[in-house]
């Protein structure tokens, strides 16, 4: 679908801008206030490689989600005229940024417009696990007969003096710290950029090594970059509290997800719960199979109110690097 305006002006150019899938039904419809602009709109289901390469040529710029891995071969296709790929996302891991830096390619995100989205629904995971609220009405769906018992679905007392562990103290975590304090929970947390044993609204940051050794529930909210795939591996499940759950709202490769499985299934690990994936959009059919493991499909961010700022903040992107401005979320690229 292509939806254009047109220019008062009628020899001002049209810029031709590639939304690669469908934005939030009020911003697409904003779309076609932009004069000057030719928006060349794609579907909501992730366009084909083939598909994406052949509609981003000659494109002044382009709107993607994750789901569109951006590399050199990408660029080339789009050629030299390129000036900007805004990612709806906070994360931008399927993004080549040296190949964007060799184009002279700005890059964009959607940081800080979806930090308490992301921390409600992180929270949900949370009272969830503990609560065993999947698995309770699982049991109840399936017909199972029962009669209340001291030792029916007894799960953990989040605010009975629970720890939580957050690793990666930035906007989201920080945010799911605040929900959790109004929960009564001890809060800790790992953060590269702050020193060991300062506080930082109530969380003390300590090592990695402290913090999965005490925390009921360790929550993950940092990047995946190289440092970070895999942060959760064997030896760093075996060194959580036993009995704890792992919350991952953040990106599917931080979690080896079959070291992950052989931790729940030993016992070692109480449960998890998981919003991102190692193979976006497969999942794991072992974790599918386990009840004690509750999965959302990378809906973190889904709020109405959210979903619409993101979307509305990747075409801002767009308008002001076009328009010669500094963008307003810039990613590094050099």
């Amino acid at each position: 679908m292509t939806t254009s305006t047109n220019s008062v002006d009628a020899m001002k150019p049209t810029k031709s801008v590639y939304v690669a899938r469908l934005l939030t039904e009020s911003v697409t419809r904003e779309l076609g206030s932009h004069a000057g602009l030719a928006f060349d709109i794609g579907q909501e289901a992730p366009p084909a490689r083939a598909e994406l390469l052949e509609r981003v040529a000659d494109k002044d710029a382009a709107i993607v989600t994750l789901t569109e891995r951006i590399d050199e071969e990408f660029f080339a296709a789009a050629g030299p005229g390129l000036k900007v790929v805004a990612n709806v996302a906070v994360g931008f891991d399927n993004i080549d940024l040296a190949a964007a830096a060799r184009h002279g390619v700005t890059i964009t995100n959607t940081p800080g417009v979806l930090d308490g989205a992301t921390a409600d629904h992180t929270f949900a995971l949370i009272l969830a696990l503990g609560r065993r609220i999947v698995e309770a009405d699982r049991f109840i769906r399936e017909g199972n007969q029962w009669v209340w018992g001291p030792r029916m679905f007894v799960g953990l007392d989040i605010s009975a003096g629970a720890t939580l562990g957050i690793i990666g103290l930035g906007r989201i975590g920080l945010a799911v710290a605040r929900r959790a304090r109004a929960f009564d929970m001890r809060v800790i947390a790992t953060d590269a950029t702050r020193p060991l044993g300062s506080t930082v609204e109530g969380v003390e940051i300590v090592s990695q090594e402290e913090l999965l050794a005490a925390s009921d529930v360790v929550t993950l909210h940092v990047p995946l970059l190289p440092s970070t795939r895999h942060l959760i591996n064997r030896e760093t499940l075996a060194a959580m509290k036993p009995g704890a759950y792992l919350v991952n709202c953040a990106r599917g490769g931080i979690v080896d997800e079959q070291a992950l499985i052989e931790a729940i299934d030993s016992g070692h690990l109480r449960g998890a719960a998981i919003d991102t994936f190692e193979g976006e959009p497969q999942v794991n059919p072992e974790l599918i199979a386990r009840p004690q493991v509750v999965l959302t499909p990378h809906t973190a961010s889904a709020g109405e109110a959210t979903r619409d700022r993101m979307c509305r903040l990747a075409v801002d992107n767009v308008l002001a690097v076009l328009a010669g401005r500094e963008p307003l979320t810039p990613v590094q690229t050099a």
